[in-house]
């Protein structure tokens, strides 16, 4: 079996909660460059290139990684409050495909050869990694994708489009779901390849949205030729593969730490406008005050069923359903209380935790990735209320 000698020599899972939490705020203390605390925006990786390397020489960029990958070997629980940490201290999120979908996508599915090759180049930062899931007719509904490869001898000719990848113009390589046999079901015939960004035939076009930021972007396959050594598992059976690789994703998203973030903002953002004697102020906050205790109760039952080791039912899509719409609401008070503030595209004063509009677009598009609210409500009415399709 492919091994990499871990550069982090202490074996962190077995420590206490608390000491493991104490040394996390130490680490940030330590080496996380401060003038990339609390982003207005998704960063590029020219911009957050130090903290991801930082991390890679700590042995820290890949927390979920078995050990003799290069990883921390971190059970989940100790993974969530990695996870709190960062965002509590205003980490910006890396370029993180290749960390928390390629690597595990290959430890668990790849070949020994397609370790050796990949695995090393993810923790020195020499490959960053783009997922082309989503389609312009296939987003949450991702079985209906169309982009397709055909076999030619022994490679395969890409053809199609992807759309909303996110960082596409900073990656060097992209994780592509392609159809591979129209015959069967739409959940059927699906593949995984692992694709070179250099290749001949692959536009990216930027998507600029409303903040005038290219975080996403279009990404077109024109008769593209790929190897089929960089199919990774079986032909055919990449649904199954991909819906695997979703699953801690679901209570990420479901992290109570952003809405909190911005109830924070609110508050201070009252201050600044002279409004926490106001009766109605001060309702409406205490009203999503409130909100945000419920979802931190909900977010700790899920949470300790993971410490449990248990795999997580249907019922965390209430996680994410919870907290996209509560972040939401929390911004829309935001823009309200902010009056002229409101229309501004940059923070108010250059106080980056004062940025009502900024906030506001930010969550907006939180009730549609990860699987739209109306998917999970799907998901909730059909698996845990039993209803009928």
């Amino acid at each position: 079996m492919f091994q990499i000698e871990p550069i982090e020599t202490r074996n962190l899972d077995e420590w206490p909660d608390d000491a493991f939490r104490s040394e996390v705020r130490q680490f940030l203390a330590s080496h996380y460059p401060p003038e990339l605390r609390f982003p207005p925006r998704r960063l590029h990786f020219s911009e957050n290139k130090p903290w991801y390397i930082a991390l890679a020489k700590a042995g820290w960029l890949t927390p979920g990684w078995p050990r003799q990958y290069g990883g921390l070997g971190l059970s989940a629980g100790k993974q969530l409050i990695l996870i709190e940490e960062y965002e509590r201290h205003g980490c910006a999120r890396l370029n993180d495909m290749g960390m928390t979908m390629i690597g595990p996508l290959l430890i668990k599915h790849g070949s020994i050869a397609q370790q050796e090759f990949f695995l090393p180049k993810i923790l020195s930062g020499a490959h960053i990694w783009a997922q082309g899931y989503s389609e312009p007719n296939a987003g949450s509904d991702l079985a209906a994708l169309r982009c397709e490869a055909i076999a030619d001898g022994a490679d395969w000719i890409i053809t199609g489009q992807k759309t909303w990848t996110t960082l596409a113009n900073d990656a060097n390589w992209i994780f592509l779901l392609v159809r591979t046999d129209k015959s069967g079901r739409k959940q059927e015939g699906i593949s995984c390849f692992l694709v070179d960004m250099s290749l001949p035939g692959i536009t990216v076009r930027p998507i600029i949205n409303l903040e005038l930021h290219d975080e996403f972007c279009e990404v077109f396959f024109d008769q593209v030729r790929v190897s089929d050594s960089c199919r990774v598992g079986e032909l055919n059976q990449g649904w199954a593969i991909a819906k695997n690789l979703l699953g801690f994703e679901r209570i990420y998203l479901g992290s109570p730490r952003q809405s909190e973030q911005a109830l924070d903002r609110l508050k201070l953002l009252g201050e600044r406008m002279n409004l926490t004697e106001d009766a109605f102020f001060i309702d409406r906050f205490t009203r999503l005050q409130l909100d945000l205790e419920d979802l931190k109760c909900l977010f700790s039952h899920f949470a300790d069923q993971l410490r449990r080791g248990e795999t997580l039912g249907a019922d965390v899509s209430m996680l994410k359903l919870f907290q996209s719409e509560l972040y939401q609401r929390i911004t829309e008070a935001m823009m309200e209380f902010a009056g002229e503030f409101a229309g501004l595209l940059e923070p108010m004063g250059g106080n980056r935790e004062l940025h009502p509009g900024g906030a506001f677009i930010a969550a907006r598009p939180t009730s549609i990735y990860g699987g739209t609210n109306e998917i999970q409500r799907n998901i909730l009415a059909k698996n845990v209320l039993d209803m009928p399709g």
